[in-house]
């Protein structure tokens, strides 16, 4: 492409409403335009990225089996009935109504559908396994759409689901998309975990997501620093603590502790660590009444965790100040287990602590020197606290480590979710009826683009993985308009380029130096070329790797040859 015939402007500054620096950079490299809330237009340079993303996406999926389908993108409101989703899926479901009054939604996700096919397309075990899948455009009503096409209300998506006869052939067919995906993902360079996660409105038993590796990423992941481990921060097991609690030392006191309500006021002003404090919050009960949860200062509530205990209200929910005051005669902040009247969960590792500080039930005022066992009972511990840097593995081998990351792709188990509240059934081998088992497979075609700029980018602009960047080669000649053999070098090697099958981005524009290479920078092409009278008065063009911090010098001569063998070097690199 020649770049004096695109056109699309890139920007200089940041714009003002870009949050994060993906949605910074693809506005800038004209990648995207904002339509609405949540909503984008991809110009013809994102598109490219776009569209090479979902052909990688699109490969791996065929090679593992799957038939590719187009679904609805509009929805008869009655099968989410029959799923019993309709009221349960929430807001971000768009619902509408057409002109004879009857109920759509816009498809966020297709397993009705999937499901409504399947219930009427298959017969017969012997038909089974079977694995559908779609590119399609979603649209979820996001209450607060950010952070460009990472969150937004309208994106494009992958989603796959398969059916089976019994347990062992899901998990079977689930294995074929974790490797499938796995392939996905390192053919587009990029740096990923897989980790275990929770169901969500989805649904279903066995849960993994596909993160990309980013500092700006919204999870906190927990991976093993010995083994393959990993994990949502929400999902991992806190192993509990070896040994025995160190015995009473000091006795209990109460301390008037004024206007302290943070464990790390009260930390400081007591002179402890926050360890060996502990914090008690107090939530709804499942059986109308408060529950106390009970934590270490340093470590943070799990609600995911909290919310399965059968005493807690699902989901979590935080007791008001007023329903504080209630239940124990004082306020936030001040709140302990000792003397409270009501049921108490203690975390794990804060039953480990002896000689702890904690709030009295009385404003401004703290217990030091309590001890479980001996200024109140043994308590019930369970693990509700989120893991953190340096806690064992939950897989016996290493210590946790934390990072951020970006979900970009998600597989369930779902089990028979959908079959069975959609009567979806097919014959057995001894003929009778039988719920088929489901998987459902998604990946987020237009996150995995954002994702990869937020992991790969620097202070000049996008840093793009060769399988997935708009152009493999940015050819730049140097006073093109005034240089007649500048020019018809130029126009020589971009025909021979592409006539090899090279994606060559050709800055042919009447623009200075400084500008061609800025913006050569901002896009992110992986191989650089500039055609300069300098450099062919000794045969010679220069070439530069995006991600190189200097330049070389490329025989003219065998420039084309020279080129491919760079783009095959970095591919096998």
């Amino acid at each position: 492409m020649r770049l004096s015939q695109y056109p699309i402007n890139t920007l200089k500054e940041v714009p003002s409403d870009a949050e994060v620096l993906s949605h910074q950079l693809m506005l800038r490299a004209g990648l995207i335009r904002r339509l609405a809330a949540g909503i984008y237009t991809w110009l013809p340079m994102g598109l490219r990225v776009l569209r090479k993303v979902e052909n990688i996406v699109r490969e791996e999926m065929n090679r593992a089996g799957a038939h590719e389908l187009a679904m609805p993108t509009i929805q008869p409101a009655e099968l989410w009935a029959e799923s019993k989703r309709l009221g349960d899926y929430g807001p971000e479901l768009l619902r509408l109504k057409d002109r004879h009054d009857r109920a759509f939604v816009y498809g966020p996700t297709h397993e009705e559908v999937i499901t409504d096919i399947a219930r009427r397309e298959l017969r017969s075990y012997k038909q089974l396994p079977v694995n559908f899948y779609q590119i399609q455009i979603k649209f979820r009503d996001e209450i607060r759409p950010r952070f460009g096409v990472m969150r937004a209300r309208e994106f494009l998506m992958k989603d796959a689901y398969s059916f089976h006869i019994d347990e062992a052939s899901l998990a079977h067919g689930y294995r074929l998309m974790f490797d499938a995906y796995t392939r996905i993902f390192t053919r587009m360079e990029l740096k990923f975990r897989a980790v275990h996660a929770d169901g969500g409105s989805i649904g279903g038993s066995a849960s993994q997501e596909f993160h990309v590796l980013a500092d700006s990423g919204e999870d906190a992941i927990a991976f093993s620093d010995a083994d393959d481990y990993a994990a949502n921060v929400e999902l991992a097991p806190a192993v509990a603590a070896a040994g025995a609690r160190p015995a009473p030392v000091l006795p209990l006191t109460k301390v008037h502790t004024p206007n302290v309500k943070s464990i790390a006021d009260v930390a400081a002003m007591l002179k402890v660590g926050a360890a060996q404090c502990l914090k008690t919050l107090l939530v709804e009960g499942s059986d109308g009444g408060v529950v106390a949860l009970v934590l270490r200062g340093d470590h943070e509530l799990n609600a995911i965790k909290a919310q399965k205990i059968p005493a807690v209200a699902n989901p979590l929910r935080m007791a008001s100040a007023e329903r504080i005051r209630q239940v124990s005669g004082s306020e936030p902040g001040s709140i302990g287990p000792i003397n409270f009247n009501g049921r108490i969960i203690v975390d794990q590792a804060a039953v480990q602590v002896g000689d702890f500080i904690c709030g009295a039930n009385e404003k401004d005022h703290h217990f030091t020197g309590a001890n479980w066992g001996r200024d109140l009972p043994e308590p019930l511990a369970a693990d509700i606290r989120n893991v953190v840097a340096g806690d064992p593995s939950p897989s016996g081998k290493g210590r946790l480590q934390i990072a951020r990351g970006i979900e970009v792709g998600h597989v369930f188990q779902l089990g028979r979710k959908y079959s069975h509240s959609m009567n979806a059934t097919v014959l057995d081998e001894h003929s009778k009826p039988t719920e088929m088992f489901m998987g459902c497979y998604g990946i987020g075609i237009t996150r995995v683009v954002a994702a990869a700029i937020e992991q790969n980018n620097d202070a000049s602009g996008i840093l793009w993985p060769e399988p997935i960047a708009p152009f493999q080669v940015v050819l730049i000649p140097m006073a093109y308009q005034k240089s007649q053999k500048v020019r018809e070098v130029s126009d020589c090697l971009y025909r021979d380029l592409q006539a090899q099958g090279v994606e060559v981005l050709f800055d042919d524009r009447d623009a200075r130096p400084g500008v061609k290479f800025a913006d050569a920078e901002l896009l992110g092409i992986p191989h650089r070329v500039v055609v300069g009278e300098r450099g062919l008065e000794s045969g010679n063009l220069e070439y530069r790797h995006r991600r190189a911090s200097e330049s070389s010098d490329l025989p003219l001569a065998d420039a084309p040859a020279l080129i491919r063998a760079k783009l095959g070097a970095m591919r096998s690199a």
